[in-house]
C-alpha cells in the first residue's frame, strides 16, 4: 500500500509539474515580439518599432500608411483581448465570449444596432480615411497571427479570437459613446416621471442647474437655488414618507476629465502647455496605449510628422498628444445628445392615419458561447429604437450616436496640425463622442471649442423633457447633427482656460447645447482658481494643479458638522465630530476627518433628496427612480442654512434630527469596520485596478492580475480625481514644440500579458505623482519590420 501511495503520489507530481510546464510554455507563446526581424506584409518601405523600459513605442515609418500598418500590429501582439472586448461591447456581442452571464448586457446594447449602423454606414464613416484604416486592420491581424499562441484570455476562455475587421475600428469608437454618454438617457426619463407629481415650485428647485461652485467659461455662477415658500411648497402637507430609500449618485463621481491650458503670456520663453487628465474606469492593462509616430508626409510641416501620445487599441489614431506644432486635450463635455420621444403604437384595429405608428422590428441573434443562440427583437420607429414600452405608449430614443455622422476618422489628421487655426479647422470635420477640446499651439496660443456632432434640434423640440407625438405638424419632426457649429473661445484675454465636465456655456449658447447632465461645479472652480493664484507656470506647475487633493468645497461641511455637534450635543454628530476634528483639508489616505465628513455629507443628500422627491416616490411606488441630480448642493446648503420646516422631510422633527440620522448611519457603517479615529480616507479608497479576467481565476487571480492595493490620495471633487476603480485614466503635461520638458502618467501599464516587462509599467509613478517623461525613455528593444518579398 505505501508502495503505490508512492508511486501516486509521484504521478500526481509529475502531471503538477507537466501541467505547470505547458501553462508557462503556452502563456510565454503568447508574449508579443520585441527585438529581432520580421516581415509584414503590405509595408513599402523598412519600419523600426522601437519601445524603452515602460513598453512606450517609438514607430519610424517611410509614409503613414506604414506607421498605422505597424501600429496595428504592435496593438495587436500588446492588447487584442482588450480591442476585441471593445469592438463586442458596442455591438453586444460579450455572450459569444462569456458565454449565459453577459445575455443581459448584450440585449441592452443591442437595442442601438451599432453593428448594423457600422455596415451600413462605413463608406461615410471612413471616408477619405479608407486606405489608413485598411492598412491598420491589416497590421492588426498580422500581429495576431505572428503570435506562437492565441492571447492568453483566450486560453483561458477556450476561445478562439476572431480577425479584426474594416469596421471594427467604427465600433471602438462607438464604444466610447457608451463609456462617455448616457445610452439610456436614464436622467431626462426619471425626471419626466416625476415631474406630474410635484408642485411646480418643487419640481423646478430639484430642476437648479448650477451652485455657488460654477465656474463657465462663459457667462456667470448660476449661485444656489431660491427657496420656494410655504405657499408654493409645503412637505408636511404635501408628502407621504416613502418606505424604502433610494440612494443618490455621488455628485463627484462621472465618467470625465479635467483638462486646461495656459497661453505664451504666462510662461517664461512664450509657450503655450496643455495638461489633460482623462477620468475613466480603471483596469489592468490601461486603456491606453503610449507612442510615438515618426514618418513623412509632405502636408506636415516641414513634410515631416513627429506625434506621441495616447493611442486607444483599436483606433488608427493618437486620441491625445503633440506633433511639435499643436498640442490638444479632451474632456466629456455632457451636452444634451439624446431626447425621448413618446408614441403611440398601432394596434390590429388602428391605422397610421390615426396618428399611431408602427414601428419596425429587427431580429437579432445573439450567440451564446456554449449554448444556443437567442433571438432577440428590437423595434425602432422613425425617431430611433424603442428602448421601453408602457401599453400602446413607446419610448423611442434619438442619440446622436444613431444618426449619420456620429463617428468619423478625422481627428487622424491632427497628425498634421501647423497650428491653432489649422487644428480648430480640422476639428470641424471631425465626428466623435462630443468633447470640450483644448488646443495649444508652438506660438503660444490657446484654444477652446466641442469636437463631434451637436444636436440641431428644429423649432418645437425641447431637449429638456420626452416630447409627446401628437398629429400636429407644429410637433417636434426631429434633428440631425453636425459637427462644425461649435462655440469657441480663441486667445482668451486672460490666458487660460479649464474645463471639467461642468457647465462651460450661458445664455443662448448653453440653450443651444443643451445640459445632459454637466457635473458639479466645485472640480472646476479649484482649477480655476488654481490658475488664477499665480502668474507665471512650467509643466510641473501644471501637474502640481492636476495633483491638487485639497478638499475645498468639504471645508464649509466640516464647519458644518463641528457647530451642529456643539449645539445640538447628540451622540452621533458628537461622535463624529470628535474623530473628525483634525482637519487635514485634503482627500489624503491618513485623512480621518476628511473620510467621515464626505460620508456624512452624502447621506445629508440622500436624505434631502428623499424628502423632496417624496410626493412623486408616493405616487409612482415601485416605478419611482431617483434621478441623477449632479447639482443638489445648490439646493441643501441653502436648505441648511435656511432650514425650512416647510421643505424638511416627513420622516424628521427637525432638520437637526436629519443630520443627527445622517450622522447615525455613517458611524454605526464605520464602528462596524473598527474605532472612528481608525477609519482613514486610504481605507476606504484603495485601489482594485484590475485584468477584467481577475475574478475568472481562483485564489490567485487577483494576485497575478490587479495592481498593487495602494492606497490613494484624492477623490472626485477635486483636480485629483482618484477612486478604487476610477480616476486619471492618464495625465499629460506638454508644450508643442518643447515635448523634451512634458509629463505623463499612465496606470495599469502597457502590456496586457502580465509575464511582460511592460505589466503595471509606470503604474507606481502614477499612484505617488512622480514625473514620468512624456517623450519615450532610452531604446531597451528594437524591431526591425521589412516588406514580406
Amino acid at each position: 500500500m505505501l508502495k503505490w501511495l508512492k508511486r501516486i503520489s509521484i504521478l500526481v507530481l509529475i502531471l503538477i509539474v507537466a501541467g505547470a510546464g505547458t501553462g508557462w510554455w503556452l502563456m510565454r507563446g503568447s508574449m508579443p515580439t520585441l527585438d529581432g526581424e520580421l516581415a509584414l506584409d503590405g509595408l513599402t518601405a523598412p519600419v523600426t518599432v522601437q519601445r524603452d523600459a515602460l513598453g512606450v513605442a517609438t514607430i519610424d515609418a517611410a509614409n503613414e500608411i506604414d506607421a498605422l500598418r505597424a501600429l496595428g500590429y504592435v496593438h495587436a501582439q500588446e492588447r487584442y483581448f482588450e480591442m476585441d472586448l471593445m469592438r463586442r461591447v458596442s455591438a453586444g456581442e460579450l455572450s459569444e465570449l462569456f458565454g449565459p452571464i453577459a445575455i443581459e448586457k448584450d440585449k441592452a446594447q443591442r437595442v442601438h444596432r451599432i453593428r448594423a449602423r457600422v455596415e451600413a454606414d462605413l463608406a461615410v464613416m471612413a471616408a477619405d480615411k479608407r486606405p489608413q484604416l485598411e492598412a491598420y486592420t491589416a497590421g492588426v491581424n498580422a500581429g495576431l497571427a505572428a503570435l506562437r499562441v492565441r492571447p492568453w484570455p483566450y486560453l483561458l476562455l477556450r476561445q478562439e479570437p476572431k480577425p479584426w475587421e474594416l469596421g471594427d475600428a467604427a465600433l471602438t469608437g462607438f464604444a466610447m459613446y457608451f463609456d462617455l454618454q448616457d445610452a439610456g438617457n436614464h436622467r431626462e426619463l426619471a425626471m419626466w416621471k416625476i415631474k406630474p407629481h410635484l408642485p411646480p415650485a418643487l419640481y423646478e428647485l430639484l430642476a437648479h442647474d448650477g451652485s455657488r461652485w460654477d465656474a463657465p467659461l462663459y457667462g456667470t455662477a448660476r449661485g444656489d437655488a431660491p427657496l420656494p415658500g410655504a405657499d408654493e411648497v409645503d412637505l408636511r402637507k404635501l408628502s407621504a414618507p416613502p418606505g424604502e430609500r433610494h440612494d443618490v449618485a455621488d455628485d463627484d463621481r462621472v465618467p470625465g476629465s479635467n483638462n486646461f491650458a495656459v497661453a505664451g503670456a504666462l510662461t517664461e520663453d512664450g509657450r503655450a502647455i496643455v495638461a489633460d487628465d482623462m477620468h475613466l474606469g480603471l483596469r489592468a492593462p490601461s486603456i491606453w496605449f503610449r507612442a510615438r509616430l515618426r514618418y513623412a508626409d509632405a502636408r506636415a510641416p516641414g513634410g515631416k510628422v513627429d506625434i506621441t501620445g495616447f493611442t486607444l487599441p483599436g483606433l488608427p489614431t493618437v486620441v491625445v498628444g503633440s506633433n511639435t506644432h499643436v498640442a490638444w486635450a479632451f474632456t466629456n463635455s455632457y451636452v444634451d445628445t439624446a431626447d425621448w420621444k413618446i408614441e403611440t403604437a398601432c394596434g390590429n384595429d388602428k391605422t397610421t392615419a390615426n396618428g399611431c405608428i408602427k414601428p419596425t422590428t429587427h431580429r437579432e441573434i445573439i450567440r451564446i458561447a456554449g449554448g444556443a443562440p437567442v433571438d432577440f427583437d428590437v423595434q425602432e420607429t422613425a425617431w430611433g429604437p424603442v428602448l421601453h414600452r408602457d401599453g400602446d405608449r413607446l419610448f423611442a430614443l434619438r442619440w446622436n450616436a444613431h444618426l449619420k455622422g456620429a463617428l468619423g476618422f478625422g481627428l487622424t489628421d491632427f497628425a498634421i496640425a501647423r497650428d491653432l487655426d489649422h487644428a480648430m479647422a480640422i476639428t470641424d470635420r471631425s465626428a466623435m463622442p462630443t468633447q470640450n477640446l483644448l488646443i495649444g499651439d508652438s506660438k503660444g496660443r490657446i484654444a477652446w471649442r466641442l469636437i463631434g456632432p451637436l444636436a440641431a434640434r428644429s423649432p418645437g423640440c425641447d431637449g429638456a423633457l420626452p416630447i409627446i407625438a401628437t398629429p400636429s405638424p407644429n410637433g417636434c419632426p426631429g434633428w440631425e447633427i453636425a459637427s462644425d457649429r461649435s462655440p469657441t473661445m480663441i486667445d482668451p484675454a486672460y490666458h487660460r482656460l479649464w474645463s471639467a465636465n461642468h457647465r462651460t456655456t450661458d445664455g443662448a449658447v448653453l440653450a443651444q447645447l443643451g445640459d445632459g447632465g454637466y457635473a458639479f461645479g466645485a472640480r472646476a472652480r479649484q482649477i480655476r482658481n488654481d490658475l488664477f493664484a499665480r502668474e507665471r507656470f512650467s509643466e510641473r506647475d501644471l501637474l502640481a494643479i492636476q495633483l491638487d487633493d485639497r478638499a475645498v468645497f468639504q471645508a464649509s461641511w466640516h464647519g458644518l458638522l463641528r457647530d451642529t455637534a456643539a449645539r445640538a450635543k447628540t451622540p452621533a454628530l458628537s461622535e463624529l465630530a470628535e474623530a473628525s476634528k483634525r482637519w487635514e483639508g485634503r482627500a489624503s489616505v491618513d485623512s480621518v476627518s476628511y473620510r467621515i465628513v464626505r460620508a456624512w455629507r452624502l447621506a445629508v443628500h440622500a436624505r434631502v433628496a428623499e424628502g423632496l422627491t417624496a410626493p412623486a416616490h408616493a405616487k409612482l411606488g415601485k416605478d419611482f427612480r431617483m434621478p441623477a441630480f449632479q447639482q443638489l448642493e445648490g439646493v441643501v446648503w441653502p436648505l441648511l442654512a435656511q432650514r425650512p420646516p416647510h421643505l424638511l422631510s416627513r420622516k424628521f422633527a427637525s432638520w437637526d434630527a436629519l443630520l443627527e440620522d445622517a450622522a447615525k448611519e455613517v458611524r454605526d457603517a464605520l464602528k462596524a469596520q473598527g474605532p472612528l479615529a481608525e477609519r482613514t480616507w486610504g481605507e476606504r479608497n484603495t485601489a482594485a485596478i484590475c485584468h477584467p479576467l481577475a475574478k475568472a481565476i481562483p485564489l490567485v487571480g487577483k494576485r497575478l492580475l490587479c495592481m498593487p492595493p495602494d492606497r490613494l490620495s484624492g477623490d472626485g471633487g477635486m483636480p485629483r480625481v482618484a477612486g478604487p476603480d476610477f480616476g486619471a485614466s492618464e495625465r499629460m503635461v506638454v508644450s508643442p514644440g518643447h515635448e523634451a520638458d512634458g509629463i505623463t502618467h499612465m496606470p495599469g501599464g502597457q502590456s496586457g500579458h502580465p509575464m511582460s516587462p511592460f505589466w503595471g509599467a509606470g503604474h507606481d509613478d502614477w499612484v505617488h505623482g512622480r514625473p514620468t517623461p512624456f517623450l519615450p525613455g532610452k531604446t531597451a528593444y528594437t524591431l526591425q519590420l521589412a516588406p514580406a518579398q
